[in-house]
């Protein structure tokens, strides 16, 4: 493994309790030699030429923390190392804050290995023209803003229509964003590795219910029906992106970027992670004793 000559440390602007933290982080690695950069209020222009000199950036916080950051560091192929202090931290790799320390000296000593996640692109365009354009880690996100409207959303899968939900939302995911907002709106659980798109619609209504499962290199386009009243929004990984208008388009495919993060389980930990958030803490079951006859 390459040794890290410089290393960015991330708290969360919104999370106080992590500055001390990245702090803390920080003077370690000072003291192991390696140049390191510490940032505790940030945005992703202001951060974008301290990654891109760097080999690894440490993200504190939890899962938005680490969806936010991976975004910024995938344009440079950096990797993120999660340290969480948030609520669930499925995507961090530190589940405590109060062991980084011996995490970051077996990182440092090479004991570590990268996963690579697909990402997905979002364009939204009005009248052929695009207004925004942007990555998404976990997925993207075409919602009614009025809680009493449905919206309908034809959708259309390499240039064929597919289908016009009728529904309070259509999520576009990735793999990783099976398990997320995905997940929660019955959608199936896609291991990491794989490089597909999920479709699934949010409380569909005399449309198609069933989450649809695409290759890498299918494109998705979304148009917001001219029926529609409701406002309706577009967002990516939770942030806003802007409104949809009725005839506009979401376009949605595979990104030629991808984000890095540096694991130190076993490359099968996905399973176990998500289990364990998923079923009661109960302990490993052993093998059933037969008796002896």
């Amino acid at each position: 493994m390459a040794a890290f000559k410089r290393i960015g440390v991330l708290g969360h602007p919104m999370r106080p309790a992590t500055a001390p933290v990245a702090e803390r982080i920080a003077d370690y690695l000072e003291s192991r030699g390696v140049d390191t950069w510490c940032c505790a209020q940030w945005d992703d222009p202001q951060i974008a030429d301290n990654v891109r000199d760097s080999n690894m950036v440490i993200a504190i916080g939890g899962d938005g923390s680490m969806l936010r950051a991976s975004r910024v560091c995938a344009r440079f192929g950096v990797p993120v190392l999660g340290v969480n202090m948030g609520h669930l931290g499925f995507l961090t790799e530190i589940s405590q804050a109060e062991t980084w320390e011996q995490a970051l000296d077996s990182v440092l000593r090479g004991n570590y290995w990268i996963e690579t996640r697909m990402m997905i692109r979002a364009t939204l365009l009005r009248a052929g023209l695009a207004l925004a354009e942007g990555e998404a880690l976990n997925d993207v996100v075409i919602s009614r803003q009025a809680a009493t409207h449905m919206i309908l959303l034809e959708t259309y899968i390499d240039k064929d229509w597919a289908t016009t939900y009728n529904a309070d939302a259509l999520i576009i995911a990735t793999a990783t964003g099976s398990t997320a907002y995905a997940l929660a709106c019955g959608g199936p659980i896609l291991p990491p590795e794989l490089r597909n798109i999920l479709i699934v619609p949010v409380a569909p209504h005399l449309s198609m219910e069933r989450p649809i499962v695409l290759s890498e290199g299918a494109t998705v386009e979304v148009i917001a029906s001219a029926e529609n009243t409701a406002r309706i929004v577009l967002s990516l990984d939770g942030a806003p992106m802007g409104d949809v208008q009725p005839g506009d388009t979401v376009r949605v495919q595979a990104s030629e970027l991808v984000s890095r993060f540096v694991r130190l389980r076993e490359r099968n930990y996905f399973y176990r992670s998500l289990l364990d958030r998923l079923e009661p803490r109960l302990p490993v079951r052993a093998e059933p004793q037969r008796k002896q006859i």
